[in-house]
Order: structure tokens, then sequence, then C-alpha cells
């Protein structure tokens, strides 16, 4: 029987150890889960600060953000309010004769280049009126020549313009947009832009020849309204062959061309936003034609006046 001590004995101390490397590993079990709780716990709350620091950094971004004024990238300067036209729906009309000193003028582009300014756009009133065009070339050759700004434009009626500007300022002019809201020699007497003997429409083909001879890209612009909603432009438009053809709706201001202060009375021009859609759907297929709502103009751009004050109150002006 005592071969079977030793076995005995053996089983006895395997048992003993079993029981406590049981209770060791029991032990261990409990620290690890432990320790990968403690783990989890400060992976969280370095995760939780992580995020919480991370949005206190966007908080302060967007401050900072508000806090800072605009950047003024595309610009409509409507330097003079006089006009040799009469459109019935301008929304800038010739309140005062008012044209800034050529060389204040440049002081403020100046500012609006350091400020941010990418793309200036000449307008009026008719910004070829004020010295036969000179004041005009000279502002166009500073911001190319000086300023070195990507885009130069000018926004004209083209009645007054003449083919020596073009041999003098053209090198420094990006886009010349001419506002044609009719190929209806009729409906522009109707509109405005009646101007006896000169056909408008014909003035508006030899600008088209400047233009391509000079390397000045060549746009147009159309206010549609009650007078040319109606009106089919495709081939015309197709014919010019213009860079683009932006079309507006017609829009009515406060104090500019409605209201008791106002100069002109656009009430009996106005379309419904049905009415343009029913245009730009007939006009679909012309690949050059980019509308622009009433909204979109409104928010587009930053317009200054011939004080070179914004004329929409809600512009940031501390970086005047």
């Amino acid at each position: 029987m005592w071969v079977f001590k030793p076995i005995a004995f053996a089983g006895k101390l395997l048992s003993a150890f079993r029981l406590q490397l049981s209770c060791v590993w029991s032990s261990l079990v409990s620290l690890l889960l432990g320790l990968r709780a403690a783990f989890r716990l400060a992976g969280t709350e370095s995760s939780r600060h992580q995020s919480r620091k991370a949005a206190a950094e966007t908080r302060r971004e967007e401050e900072e953000g508000m806090n800072q004024p605009p950047t003024p990238l595309s610009v409509n300067y409507h330097f003079t309010r006089q006009c040799n036209y009469k459109c019935g729906f301008c929304f800038h009309t010739a309140k005062t004769s008012f044209v800034l000193p050529l060389e204040d003028a440049k002081r403020g582009l100046l500012l609006l280049k350091e400020a941010g300014m990418e793309k200036i756009n000449f307008s009026g009133g008719e910004p070829f009126l004020q010295d036969r065009g000179e004041y005009l070339g000279q502002l166009v050759k500073f911001c190319k020549e000086e300023l070195h700004l990507p885009s130069v434009s000018i926004v004209s009626n083209g009645s007054l313009i003449r083919e020596r500007w073009f041999r003098s300022y053209a090198e420094y002019l990006d886009i010349l947009a001419i506002s044609c809201d009719s190929f209806d020699e009729q409906v522009n007497v109707l509109i405005g832009r009646g101007q006896g003997k000169k056909n408008h429409v014909q003035n508006l083909q030899k600008l088209r020849t400047w233009c391509r001879d000079y390397r000045v890209a060549f746009k147009i612009n159309s206010v549609i309204n009650r007078f040319n909603v109606e009106e089919d432009m495709r081939e015309q438009i197709k014919a010019l062959n213009p860079v683009r053809w932006k079309v507006f709706q017609c829009l009515r201001i406060e104090g500019e061309n409605a209201g008791e202060d106002a100069l002109r009375e656009a009430e009996r021009f106005l379309i419904s936003d049905e009415e343009f859609e029913g245009f730009l759907h007939r006009h679909k297929e012309v690949s050059c034609l980019v509308p622009e709502s009433n909204q979109k103009m409104k928010d587009s751009y930053l317009i200054l006046d011939e004080y070179m004050l914004p004329a929409c109150p809600l512009t940031d002006t501390s970086w005047l």
C-alpha cells in the first residue's frame, strides 16, 4: 500500500497548489480588470478633455471670425450717379452729381486691395460720362498696373464708348459688360434706353467687334422686366457670343426706384419670380446664361456708392 502513499501525497500537494494558484489567479484577474477599467476611465477622461479643448478652440475661432470684418473680395464701385439714359427701373439714380477726386478714389481702392479685394467692377450711372471716359480709364489702369488686381471690369450702356478709349486703356481691362435689355428698339425706348436716331442694338454689335479686336472679354447684362419678359433673345445672344450673359430680375429698392424720395418708379416694371423662371427656362439652351436672382444680387457683392461708402447698411465698414 506504501506505493500509493507518494501518489496520494502528490495529489494532495497538487490540490493545495491548485487552490493557491486559483486564489492568485482570481486576485490577478480582479487586479487586471480593475486596471483595465482605470485605463478606460483615464482614456475617456483624456478623450473628453481633448473634445472639450477642441470645442473651446472652435468657439474661440468662431468668435474671432465674427469680430473680423468681412473680406471685400468682389467690389462694385458706382462712382457716379449721372447717366445719359433714363431706364425706369434704375436702382442707382442721379440724386447727386458728386464724383470723388481721382486721387481720393485711388487711395480708397488701395485700402480695398489691402483689405483683400480681388475683383473690381466700375459702374454708375454711366461710367463713361465722367471726363469722356478718362476718369474711368485712369482708375482701370491704376487697378491693373499698380494694384495688380486679377479682375478689372466695367458695366456700361455702351453709348459713349469710342474706339480711342480702347486704344488707350483696353490693355488694363479684363471684362466689358454692356447693358442690353432688348433686341427690339421699340422696347428699349419703352424701358428708357432710347437715344433718338442712335440704335442701341447696332451699337452693341460695334462694341462686340472692338472687344474682340482689343482682346477684352465681352459680356452682356440684361434686366428682365415687364416689357421684355416675353421676348426670345436666343438667336441674338448666340450670334453675339458673349463670354457671359448675366440675366437679372428687375429689383425694387426703396429710396432709389421706389418710395416718395425716388427719382424712378420701378413698380410697373416688376415681374414675379415665376415669370423670371419662365424667361430662364425659355433660354436654358444658351450656354453663357448666368441667372442672377434678387437675393443673390443683394448678397454677392460689396456695393459702394459715389462717396465710396457701402450702399447696403448691413455691410461692415470697419476696414475702410
